[in-house]
């Protein structure tokens, strides 16, 4: 950022900081500094502040391909802000007495198994949304990441007793997205309609979120919609679209900042909704949603000097200043978003975004969030994107040493007998994946995962890197072979190279089995 654009930005953030709340104007300032300092194509904010929208609008352009402007009515994928919808489903099905939250998931779903016995049959229906199953961070991802689309919901539900713990039940905090898509299948079971079918009839009617869907693929008017974002090398590109509808019940609405306003301005208002006051869910059930359910473990700092945190149902809680605050944020590939509200004093905060750097999103959260509070204003759009850069050299520097050490193997020409490792190798929940040599090369390809396919090159030892065909999934990985006494690979287990990894590339809960040669 040039010298002159930073004065410039301090002295609007000084401004906040003397006339109190933001204004639109500088709002408007705040998203153009962050669209060009971590190029991000197109972004939409609103502001709903004691029940009414007192900003909304659409800054930057829906894709770099056609140059058409975003607006409030423009709709994003908002990926994990779906779990609220799922936790608000389960609340109306409870409060028509067709479950309870401590009911058995078993009830439901008898096919429902998890790794160990008493897990499975203790497993409630509040378990399913907590994150606190004794799973690690997004296991089993790779069956719905990047694209899954050989697998269904209830491969899901049956492949999760193959998913090794990491904690004891209930004791530690570990995000999942799989256990939303089993309280998606709940939903189905207790109401008779499907999940999708559920939030647009139960949710999004009643609240007139007109121009939102659950899904991608049931989305009515595509005319105003972004494209998602990924750079590549440096270099901005549009890139295709998750769409697998197996997400839907964690990650799958499409909305806008116009919609979502409908429906946080409902959440603030104890689910009710309407002139009328209607509601949506009992303030009863809305209570036990924004209770802490698991604990995350919180270092207390300026500026927000937090106390706690920890996950209710569908929603983070934390306190900021002393105010509950209640958010969550949502990520796909070139997609990243996040809904805040801080319910005493009636303020709600949307962002959505198409391209993935979650430190843009956060930025403008904090700002505008700061300016309600009285907090003196910083310059997070400069500080993040400081703290990104070094993160990111940090990971650079690891990864190049990796493929250093590949081009230093191809350079000396090292004779590698690839027959020892070809062959057909069988994960329990992932399946199959073959390794095969054509023309003096090794590929990965994975059978129900068709995206997760690239050359394999020669790293050290018994271990290989593989570099996936598509680029912008970030996420090559290391393939570590364990060989029987002949030397021929028995065993193969996988780890991303890269820490910045998305989790949900979770090759290391992968146990591979050769099954052929």
């Amino acid at each position: 950022m040039k010298k002159n654009k930073i004065a410039s930005l301090l002295f609007f953030l000084t401004t906040i900081t003397i006339t109190g709340q933001i204004s639109s104007t500088q709002v408007d300032e705040l998203v153009k500094e962050t669209l060009k300092t971590f190029n991000v194509p197109g972004i939409a904010v609103a502001i709903v502040k004691d029940g009414k929208v007192v900003h909304a609008q659409g800054y930057g352009v829906k894709s770099i391909m056609t140059n058409e402007k975003v607006d409030a009515n423009t709709l994003f994928g908002i990926a994990s802000n779906s779990k609220a919808f799922t936790s608000a489903a389960l609340a109306i099905l409870v409060d028509e007495g067709k479950m309870r939250w401590d009911d058995k998931v078993i009830k439901y779903l008898p096919n429902f198994k998890m790794y160990n016995d008493y897990v499975t049959n203790e497993f409630t229906i509040r378990d399913l949304l907590t994150h606190r199953s004794g799973l690690g961070l997004g296991a089993g991802d790779l069956m719905i990441w990047p694209d899954g689309s050989d697998f269904t919901a209830q491969d899901i539900v049956q492949n999760l007793q193959y998913l090794k713990p990491v904690s004891a039940f209930r004791t530690q905090y570990d995000y999942d997205n799989l256990l939303y898509i089993v309280a998606g299948e709940v939903v189905h079971v207790a109401s008779g309609l499907t999940w999708c079918d559920f939030i647009e009839q139960r949710i999004m009617k009643p609240l007139e979120m007109n121009n939102s869907a659950s899904s991608y693929l049931r989305i009515k008017d595509s005319t105003n919609i972004i494209a998602p974002h990924v750079p590549i090398d440096g270099k901005l590109k549009v890139i295709k679209r998750y769409q697998n509808q197996l997400f839907d019940a964690a990650a799958g609405i499409y909305s806008s900042v116009n919609d979502l306003s409908k429906w946080t301005i409902m959440q603030m208002n104890n689910g009710q909704y309407d002139v009328d006051n209607k509601q949506l869910f009992s303030k009863k059930e809305h209570n036990e949603m924004w209770q802490l359910q698991t604990i995350i473990p919180v270092n207390p700092k300026p500026p927000y000097n937090t106390n706690f945190s920890g996950y209710g149902l569908g929603w983070f809680l934390s306190d900021v200043k002393g105010h509950k605050q209640v958010s969550h944020t949502g990520g796909l590939e070139g997609i990243v978003t996040q809904i805040t509200l801080i319910p005493e004093i009636n303020l709600g905060i949307i962002v959505l975004t198409n391209q993935q750097s979650g430190a843009a999103f956060r930025a403008i959260t904090n700002t505008i969030k700061d300016s309600y509070l009285g907090i003196q204003a910083e310059n997070y759009v400069v500080n993040y994107s400081k703290s990104l850069k070094e993160n990111e050299a940090l990971a650079d520097k690891k990864t190049d040493e990796v493929w250093a050490t590949v081009a230093k193997n191809k350079k000396e020409n090292k004779k590698i007998n690839f027959k020892t490792i070809v062959g057909t190798y069988k994960d329990n929940w992932f399946g199959d994946v073959l390794l095969s040599e054509r023309k003096g090369k090794l590929y990965f390809a994975s059978k129900r995962s068709p995206q997760l396919v690239g050359e394999v090159f020669f790293y050290t030892d018994n271990s290989y890197v593989v570099k996936w065909n598509n680029a912008y999934f970030h996420a090559d990985a290391h393939l570590f072979f364990e060989s029987d006494t002949t030397g021929k690979a028995v065993r193969l287990t996988m780890k991303a190279i890269s820490e910045l990894t998305d989790f949900s590339y979770d090759f290391h809960d992968l146990d591979f089995r050769r099954t052929s040669m």
